[in-house]
C-alpha cells in the first residue's frame, strides 16, 4: 500500500520517470501457495537477494528469507505495516535477513540496486509508471514477477495462469541498442547496428564491409545470441555477445 504525489510521467519508452498524480494500491495480502509460485517462477536460489516492492505485511519477505535464507527487504509506504512486518519477523527468527523500508517505492533514496529478484503486487498503471525504473536501475538478468498485473507494452517473458490469477515474469534486459564492431572466427570485421525495444532486438550486419543478414536475434539478461549469414549459400554463424553489468564493451564468444 502506497501513496505518491507524481509530476510528469516523461518518457516511458526512454525508461525515465517523474511523479504527476496521487497513486493509491490497497492492501491485498497474498496467500503462501501463490508466493511460492511466485518465487518458482523466479526461480528464487540461495544467491539471490529479493527485494518486495510495496511489501504490505511483509510476508513475501519473511517467506523468502525463511524457505532460501536469502536477503530480502520489502520497501512499504504505510508505517502499521511495517510495523506489523517487523514484529512478524522477530517472531519467525529471520530478522537477521530481511529488512523493511518504511518509504515510497518512488522514492529515488531508496537504493533497489542489489536486487536480483523483485517481486510486485500493485496495479497495471502502477506497473507501467514503476518500470522505467526497473529497468534504469536493476542489473541486467534480475527477474521481476508480478502478482496479476502487467508492464504494459513490455511483453512478458513468461506468464503463468493459477486458477484464474495470472502471474508475470520478466528479465531485465541489458542495453545492447548501437553500433557494435568485432572480429570473426576468420579475422573478418563484423560491424552491428542494433536497436532494441525491452528484450526484443533487431538491426543491421556488415562483414568486410559487405551487407550480411542477421537471422535472429535473442536478448536474455546480459546474454546476446545472434545468427548472422553472410550469404545465402554460406552456413550461418552463431556468436554470444555478453554486456557484463558496468563494462564498457560486450564479451563475445563465437559458436
Amino acid at each position: 500500500m502506497f501513496s505518491d504525489l507524481v509530476d510528469d510521467m516523461g518518457d516511458m519508452d526512454g525508461y525515465s520517470i517523474e511523479p504527476k498524480f496521487f497513486l493509491d494500491v490497497p492492501f491485498v495480502p497474498t496467500d503462501d501457495a501463490l508466493i511460492q509460485a511466485m518465487f518458482n517462477m523466479a526461480g528464487v536460489n540461495k544467491k539471490d537477494v529479493l527485494y518486495d516492492l510495496g511489501a504490505g505485511d511483509g510476508r513475501i519477505v519473511i517467506l523468502a528469507a525463511q524457505k532460501y535464507g536469502i536477503q530480502a527487504i520489502g520497501v512499504e509506504l504505510d508505517p502499521m505495516r511495517v510495523s506489523e512486518a517487523m514484529e512478524d519477523a522477530a517472531n519467525a527468527r529471520v530478522e537477521h535477513l530481511v529488512d523493511f523500508i518504511e518509504a515510497d517505492i518512488f522514492d529515488k533514496d531508496v537504493d533497489i540496486s542489489e536486487a536480483s529478484v523483485v517481486t510486485l503486487y500493485l496495479m497495471d498503471s502502477v506497473n507501467v509508471l514503476l518500470r522505467p525504473r526497473l529497468l534504469n536501475e536493476l542489473r541486467p538478468g534480475t527477474r521481476i514477477v508480478s502478482h496479476a498485473f502487467d508492464m504494459g507494452d513490455w511483453q512478458a517473458d513468461e506468464e503463468l495462469d493459477l486458477g484464474g490469477i495470472t502471474l508475470y515474469k520478466w528479465t531485465i534486459p541489458a542495453q545492447v541498442e548501437g553500433v557494435w564492431q568485432c572480429e570473426g572466427p576468420n579475422d573478418e570485421v563484423y560491424h552491428l547496428e542494433l536497436e532494441q525495444q525491452y528484450q526484443q532486438v533487431t538491426g543491421q550486419v556488415w562483414v568486410d564491409d559487405q551487407p550480411a543478414v542477421l537471422v535472429q536475434a535473442s536478448l536474455n539478461g546480459s546474454l546476446l545470441e545472434l545468427s548472422i549469414q553472410m550469404a545465402s549459400d554460406q552456413p550461418v554463424q552463431q556468436a554470444r555477445l555478453r554486456f557484463e553489468y558496468g563494462a564498457e564493451s560486450p564479451e563475445l564468444e563465437w559458436l
